[in-house]
């Protein structure tokens, strides 16, 4: 499979973005989406993962669900990696269904949903 731009990759997770219920998009307030090549080191060691795993998307920030007098904070950021996604799929098709499980899958953890628990819906 050829890459896709990063302009058509950034379009592919506004469009995710863009599918989620209205109550959920209305409190991702103060949240930072984001697209990258590849995870940095340091991602990768704060996600619990070596250096040669793959890591789709990283979700850094406070969860609603543990937030106590919070305000004055930079946003939380979420982060697609463009590269992983098109290693692992081989049709574009697929990148597009993996940029949308990503990107749900991050959001997920902003609202404070764990691995265990998307693991059971199928966007882990």
């Amino acid at each position: 499979m050829r890459p896709l731009t990063r302009k058509r990759f950034e379009q592919l997770v506004r469009e995710a973005l863009e599918t989620l219920p209205g109550q959920f998009y209305e409190r991702l307030q103060n949240v930072d989406v984001v697209v990258e090549e590849q995870p940095t080191p340091e991602q990768l060691r704060s996600a619990g993962l070596a250096e040669d795993d793959t890591l789709l998307g990283f979700y850094e920030g406070i969860p609603l669900t543990a937030r106590e007098n919070y305000g004055f904070v930079l946003p939380d950021k979420i982060t697609v990696f463009k590269g992983p996604i098109e290693e692992m799929c081989e049709s574009p098709e697929e990148v597009v269904d993996e940029v949308r499980t990503t990107v749900m899958h991050e959001i997920a953890h902003h609202f404070g949903i764990d691995d265990e628990a998307l693991d059971k819906t199928g966007y882990a």
